[in-house]
Formats: structure tokens, C-alpha cells, sequence
């Protein structure tokens, strides 16, 4: 998240970056969830060959990392996620399936059925 929408979400929070606290904790406070990761590796997964953002995820950079601390990488994030929801790697493969596991299914839930 870049730092000027950080910005505006401690604002609605109304904490100061004096205060110390946490992003995640202000992100909890206004109610703002994180990235779909794993709904987006899935409809990546399911790209041509030849689209750009499939490209770009199976992508490793040549050069080293800067110093200090090692951020995660967003496969490292969504391979995090996939153990704990117990989830195999050729799932994504069925849509349906995989929009259930991976975190839609509230929202799939709550769709009125057409008609």
C-alpha cells in the first residue's frame, strides 16, 4: 500500500504516525482488508501462456536483495496462505472450486439467485 493511502487511513483512524502504531493495526481499526492473493493466483494461473502478469509472477529478478529486513515475496505470501487453508497446488484449475476455497465463498453466498 503506498504511504499517502496509509496516510489517509490514519487520518480516519484519527492516530498520528507519533503514536507508533502499527499499519496492520490501522487497517483493523478502519475495517480494510488485505489483497485477494489467492483469488488472484488463480485467475493468473489460468492466463495463456503468453499474458504478461503470468509472465511477470513466474518472473525471478537477477540481483540481490537490498539490506535489511527480507520482505516477502508475493508467491511466499499466497504459498503461506495455501498451507494454511490446506489447499493442493493444481486446484486452481476448477473456477468454481477454487472461488469457494480460496476466500469468495461469503461472497458467493450472498449473491440472490436469478429469477
Amino acid at each position: 500500500m503506498l504511504s499517502t493511502e496509509m496516510d489517509v487511513l490514519r487520518r480516519s483512524a484519527r492516530k498520528s504516525n507519533m503514536e507508533r502504531i502499527k499499519n496492520g493495526h490501522i487497517k483493523e481499526i478502519i475495517g480494510v482488508k488485505g489483497k485477494p492473493d489467492l483469488q488472484w493466483y488463480g485467475h493468473v494461473k489460468r492466463m495463456p501462456e503468453e499474458r504478461i502478469p503470468k509472465l511477470i509472477t513466474d518472473w525471478i529478478p537477477q540481483e540481490r536483495r537490498k539490506r535489511g529486513y527480507p520482505r516477502k515475496t508475493w508467491m511466499q505470501r499466497v504459498q503461506v496462505a495455501m498451507t494454511t487453508k490446506n489447499l493442493e497446488v493444481d486446484q486452481w484449475r476448477n473456477r468454481n472450486e477454487w472461488r469457494l476455497i480460496s476466500g469468495r465463498r461469503r461472497q458467493l453466498l450472498k449473491k440472490k439467485p436469478d429469477g
